[in-house]
């Protein structure tokens, strides 16, 4: 599967593993508070499980 993305949009990767069982609300709150950034920007928010063999990707579409 290929993503094509526009220039405009920026992947934010964690730099700490996240608690999967984490809802979108909870991985939401990560971004506004934490990375304190624009959630409905649309860019990639990308988290890691703590083993690192799981990926959540948190987007927002209009």
């Amino acid at each position: 599967m290929l993503l094509r993305l526009p220039r405009t949009v920026h992947i934010l990767l964690a730099r700490e593993p996240v608690d999967m069982r984490k809802s979108i609300d909870g991985l939401a709150a990560v971004v506004r508070m934490a990375w304190q950034e624009d959630l409905y920007a649309g860019h990639l928010f990308v988290f890691v499980s703590r083993r690192g063999d799981r990926v959540k990707v948190l987007s927002w579409e209009r």
